[in-house]
C-alpha cells in the first residue's frame, strides 16, 4: 500500500479563507468553492479539498483566523472593544520580550536578571490597571460626584443623576460615595469579560497516544462460557523521558494558566478596587482629618487598602503567580485579598457618607459652589475647584511608571546592577519632595524658588544612567547569525513594548476624561473659563500628544527619505548602464525596485526607526511629568500672543485625545472587516494577541491558546493511527505562512520526539529572524531558533526544515539556523511569456504554495516522507 503524505497549511494574519489556503479554483457557475470541514468546529477547523482516498498527497488547511478576525458577526463588536485593552495586550508582551529566560521555567530565580525584569513588568501591568482605574474614578468621583453640583451640569449624565446636586446627598462628601460606582462598575466588567474568556487557556492538548484512541474493551457478558486462554498482549510503549529543554516554548504548560489567569485577575482587581477607594479616601483624610467615629472607621480601612497594595506587590514575584501549571484553584491569599479589597471599599464608602467630623475644614467649602451655570462671575464659579490631591496622585502615577519604565530597560540590558540609577532617582525624588515640603527634620529649608517639577528631570536623567550601562554577557547572547539581527534595542526591548503600551493607555485615559469633561462643560473648551475643570496633567497631556505627533511625521519622513534611497538602489541593480530594456520593462524594473526597497526597509530599519522614536518619546515624557509636577496650566486661561498658540495647540491635541479612544475602536473593528487594513494595522493586534497572558490577565485572550493545542492534537493523532486505517498518514509537511510559521515553530516544539521523526517544516513569509528573533530572543534568538532545527533533525542528519523567502517580501527573510533556505523568483519574469497577454504577478507576501521552487520541493519532501513506496530499482511482486 502506498503511503500518503498530507501537507498541513496554517495561514497568517490576514485570516485567508480556508478555499483561497487550499487553492481550489471557482466553479464555472462562479459561485465560490466550499472545501470539506473534516476536524474543528465553526471557530476553528480543519478543511479538505476534494480529494480521492488513493490521492499521494493530500492538502488541509488549518484555518484560525476567526479567534481574531471574527465573521462580521456580533461577536465583532466586542473584539472591536477588546482594542481598547490594547495597552494591557502591549505589556504583557514585554513579558516575553525579555532576553535571558532560561529554557527551563522551574530554573528562573526572582534575583536573576530575568526574574527582576519579570517581576518589575508584573508591577508596571499592575499600575497600568491603576491608571486605568484612576481615570474613571476622575470620572465619577471627581467630575461628577465632586465638581458636578448644579442641575444643568448632571442634567448632562445619562441616568436620573439630578439628586446629588439636592439635599442630603450634596452635603459634604456623600456624592463621593455615589461617583465610586463608575470604577467599580468598570472593574465589574472587566471581571465578567476576563472569566469568559478563560475557556482559552482551558484548552488543554489531548495525548493521541493514550486515551483518545484506544478504545475499551467490551464487558463479556453474565452467561457465556469461559473465554478461549489468548496470548498476553503486549504492553503499551512506555512514554519517553522528555529531554532537557533547550526552548521555553517546550514547556507543558506553556499554553495552559488557567489557574495563574484567575489568581492574578483577582489581585488586579483588587488592587484597582482598592486603588479607587484610595482617591476619596485620601481627599478625606488630607482636607478633614477624622476624629471620633470617623477615625475609627478610616485608620483600619487605610490599613487594610494598603495591605492590598504590600500583598500584590510581594504576590507577583512569587511562584504561586507566576508559575503557570494548568487549572490550578484560587488558594487562600487569593480569597484573603479579595476580602480585604471588600472591606476597604466598604470602609470607604462607610466614611464617605459619615457626617463631617469638627477636625478641619468641612469639605463642604473645597467643592465648588452652585449656580455657576448660570451666574459664571459669582464668586469662586471659575476657580479650579476641582479634588484636592487629584492632580498630585496623577502626576506622582505617571513619574513613578516611568522610572519602572526606565528600571525595566537597565535591568534587561544590564542586570541587577543597572537597578541602582533608577533607585537613587526615585530616592532622589522622594527626599526632594520632603524637603520642597519642609518635612525634612534637622535640614535647611528648600530655597524658595525651588519646586517640584525642577527636581523630576534631573531625575530621569540620573535614573537613564542604568539604560547606558554596557550589556550583560547574557545579554548579548552568542554572535548574530548575520547583519540585523542583534537584539532589539540594545537588549531593551522590554521596556520599549511596555512604554508603547504605557504612552496609548495615557493617553486614552486622558482623551476619556477631557471628552466626559467638555460634555458635562455642554461644548465649552475645558482648558478655558468653564465650571468644570478636567485634571491639569491632561491639559499637558494634550500638548505632548500634538508634539509626539509631530516627532512622528519626522519619523515618518525619515522613513520615506530611507525608501525612496533603497529604492533607487534597488533600481539601480535591475537596470544596468547602458540597457536597452524597453519602456515597459522599465516600468516593470520601477515596480520590483519598490518591493525590493519596502523589503529592505523593514527587515533592516524599521526597528531602529522605532528606537528613535521610542528616545524622542521618553524625552517627551520626562517633561511632561516634570510640567504636570509643577500643578500649573499650560497657558493661562486669558491666554494672549504667544500663549495663545500654545493653547490652540493644547486644545487640538487634547481634543485629539477625546475621539482617540473611538478611533482605536474603530479601527479595531476594520482590522475584523477589511482586509487591507487588517493586512497593516492588525499584524500589531495578532502578534500581541499570540503570547499568553503571564503578565496582565486583563489583556485580549491569546488565539495560541486555542491554535497550539488544536494543531498538536490533529498532528499527532493523525500519525499515531494504525496502519490499516485509512486516515493514517506516514508523514506531514506542517506548512505555515507568516504569522503562521510562529505558531507551527510552537507546535513542533511542543511535539514528542517520535512524532517530531516524521513532519517537514515548511516556512514562508517568515519573519522569525528579523523580528521574533530580534523582539523574542528567549524564544527565537540567535542560540534558541537552532533548537528548532535541532528539534526536526532526522536520524540520518537530514533538518525536515525548508524556508522560502522573496526579496520582495516585507516580512519574509531567510532564517540561516540550520534549515535550507530556498528563495523564490518574484516576478517569474518582466513581461508575459507562454501566450499569456498579461504580466506575471508581483506575489509579494503571498502566493508561496504556487511558486515553481515551493511545488518542486514539496514533491522531493513527499517522497522522503512517504512510507511503503518501492524504489523503481525493486521489483514488485
Amino acid at each position: 500500500m502506498a503511503g500518503r503524505v498530507l501537507e498541513l497549511r496554517v495561514h497568517g494574519v490576514s485570516n485567508t479563507p480556508p478555499d483561497q489556503l487550499l487553492g481550489l479554483p471557482p466553479d464555472p457557475a462562479g459561485d465560490p468553492p466550499r472545501p470539506r470541514q473534516v476536524a474543528g468546529g465553526a471557530v476553528t477547523g480543519f478543511y479538505r479539498a476534494p480529494a480521492g482516498p488513493d490521492d499521494p498527497l493530500v492538502v488541509e488547511a488549518y484555518s484560525w483566523g476567526q479567534l481574531t478576525s471574527g465573521a462580521r458577526t456580533a461577536r465583532d463588536v466586542e473584539r472591536a472593544l477588546w482594542t481598547l485593552l490594547l495597552p494591557f495586550t502591549l505589556a504583557n508582551v514585554a513579558l516575553h520580550a525579555r532576553p535571558g529566560i532560561p529554557p527551563d521555567p522551574d530554573q528562573e530565580r526572582w534575583a536573576s536578571r530575568s526574574g527582576i525584569t519579570a517581576w518589575l513588568i508584573r508591577l508596571f501591568c499592575l499600575s497600568l490597571t491603576g491608571t486605568v482605574v484612576l481615570a474613571v474614578t476622575g470620572i465619577g468621583v471627581d467630575l461628577i460626584g465632586w465638581q458636578c453640583v448644579d442641575d444643568d451640569c448632571l442634567g448632562r449624565i445619562p441616568g436620573p443623576w439630578e439628586f446629588l446636586g439636592h439635599g442630603w446627598w450634596s452635603e459634604g462628601a456623600h456624592a463621593l460615595a455615589v461617583g465610586l460606582l463608575v470604577p467599580l462598575g468598570l472593574l465589574a466588567v472587566l471581571a465578567l469579560v476576563s472569566w469568559r474568556t478563560y475557556q482559552y487557556e482551558a484548552e488543554m492538548p489531548a495525548d493521541p497516544g493514550t486515551s483518545l484512541f484506544l478504545r475499551s474493551p467490551a464487558a463479556a457478558p453474565t452467561d457465556a462460557a469461559p473465554p478461549v486462554a489468548q496470548p498476553p498482549e503486549e504492553p503499551p510503549p512506555q512514554p519517553e523521558p522528555p529531554p532537557d529543554p533547550t526552548n521555553p516554548l517546550e514547556d507543558r504548560t506553556f499554553w495552559c494558566g488557567e489557574g495563574q489567569l484567575r489568581r492574578a485577575a483577582v489581585l488586579h482587581l483588587c488592587t484597582g478596587a482598592a486603588v479607587a477607594a484610595a482617591v476619596p479616601l485620601g481627599t478625606v483624610l488630607a482636607m478633614d482629618p477624622p476624629r471620633g467615629v470617623r477615625a475609627a472607621v478610616a485608620w483600619p480601612t487605610v490599613v487594610v487598602c494598603g495591605a492590598v497594595l504590600v500583598i500584590a506587590v510581594v504576590g507577583l514575584s512569587r511562584p504561586y503567580l507566576t508559575r503557570r501549571a494548568g487549572a490550578t484553584p484560587l488558594g487562600p491569599w487569593s480569597v484573603a485579598v479579595a476580602a480585604l479589597a471588600a472591606l476597604g471599599v466598604t470602609g470607604t464608602v462607610v466614611l464617605l457618607l459619615l457626617p463631617d467630623g469638627p477636625a478641619g475644614t468641612p469639605l463642604a467649602e473645597l467643592r465648588p459652589p452652585p449656580g455657576c451655570a448660570h451666574d459664571p462671575g459669582a464668586p469662586g464659579c471659575l476657580a479650579d475647584r476641582s479634588l484636592p490631591g487629584y492632580d498630585w496622585i496623577i502626576a506622582w502615577t505617571g513619574t513613578g511608571q516611568l522610572l519602572l519604565l526606565i528600571a525595566i530597560g537597565a535591568v534587561a540590558r544590564s542586570g541587577r546592577r543597572a537597578l541602582v540609577p533608577p533607585l537613587a532617582a526615585g530616592l532622589l525624588l522622594v527626599v526632594g519632595a520632603v524637603w520642597v515640603g519642609g518635612w525634612l527634620p534637622l535640614a535647611p529649608r528648600a530655597p524658595e524658588p525651588l519646586a517640584m517639577w525642577m527636581l523630576a528631570v534631573p531625575a530621569v536623567a540620573v535614573a537613564a544612567v542604568g539604560l547606558a550601562l554596557p550589556r550583560t554577557r547574557a545579554a548579548d547572547g552568542v554572535q548574530p547569525l548575520e547583519p540585523h539581527t542583534d537584539l532589539a534595542w540594545g537588549s531593551r526591548g522590554p521596556a520599549v513594548i511596555a512604554g508603547s503600551g504605557w504612552v496609548l493607555c495615557v493617553s486614552n485615559c486622558a482623551g476619556l476624561l477631557y471628552w466626559v469633561t467638555d460634555r458635562l462643560n455642554n461644548g465649552a473648551t475645558p482648558s478655558g473659563r468653564s465650571t468644570v475643570i478636567p485634571p491639569i496633567p491632561v491639559m499637558w497631556a494634550g500638548l505632548a500628544f500634538a508634539v509626539a505627533l509631530f516627532a512622528l511625521a519626522v519619523t515618518l519622513a525619515r522613513a520615506a527619505l530611507l525608501f525612496l534611497g533603497l529604492r533607487r538602489s534597488a533600481y539601480a541593480e535591475l537596470v544596468p548602464p547602458g540597457n536597452n530594456l524597453s519602456p515597459h520593462d522599465l516600468r516593470r524594473c520601477r515596480d520590483v525596485s519598490a518591493f525590493r526597497a519596502l523589503h529592505r526597509l523593514i527587515g533592516e530599519h524599521a526597528i531602529r526607526l522605532v528606537g528613535c522614536y521610542a528616545v524622542a518619546a521618553t524625552a517627551l515624557v520626562s517633561v511632561g511629568c516634570a510640567a504636570a509636577l509643577s500643578r500649573t496650566r499650560p497657558h493661562p486661561v486669558d491666554a494672549a500672543e504667544g500663549a495663545a498658540v500654545v493653547k490652540v495647540v493644547t486644545d487640538v491635541g487634547d481634543s485629539m485625545l477625546g475621539w482617540l479612544p473611538v478611533l482605536v475602536a474603530a479601527i479595531g473593528a476594520l482590522v475584523y472587516r477589511n482586509d487591507t487594513v487588517r493586512r497593516t494595522v492588525g499584524v500589531i493586534w495578532d502578534v500581541g494577541t499570540f503570547w499568553p497572558r503571564a503578565a496582565h490577565p486583563l489583556a485580549p485572550p491569546s488565539y495560541a491558546e486555542r491554535a497550539v493545542p488544536e494543531l498538536q492534537t490533529r498532528i499527532a493523532g493523525l500519525l499515531a493511527l494504525t496502519e490499516h486505517d485509512p486516515r493514517r498518514m506516514d508523514g506531514i509537511i506542517l506548512s505555515g505562512h507568516s504569522q503562521g510559521t510562529v505558531i507551527c515553530a510552537a507546535v513542533i516544539l511542543q511535539l514528542p520526539a517520535r512524532w517530531r521523526r516524521r513532519i517537514w517544516f515548511f516556512s514562508y513569509g517568515c519573519q522569525l529572524t528579523r523580528l521574533y528573533g530580534r523582539v523574542f530572543p528567549a524564544y527565537f534568538g540567535p542560540d534558541r531558533l537552532p533548537a528548532l532545527a535541532g528539534a526536526l533533525t532526522m536520524p540520518n542528519g537530514w533538518t525536515g526544515w525548508t524556508n522560502f523567502w522573496r526579496d520582495t517580501d516585507p516580512l519574509g527573510w531567510a532564517v540561516n539556523a540550520g534549515e535550507r533556505d530556498l528563495a523564490v523568483r518574484d516576478p517569474e519574469a518582466l513581461h508575459p511569456s507562454g501566450g499569456e497577454v498579461a504580466d506575471p504577478p508581483i506575489r509579494s507576501h503571498s502566493g508561496y504554495p504556487d511558486a515553481p521552487e515551493f511545488q518542486h520541493e514539496r514533491a522531493q519532501v513527499a517522497r522522503l516522507l512517504r512510507r511503503g513506496v518501492p524504489s523503481p530499482r525493486q521489483r514488485v511482486g
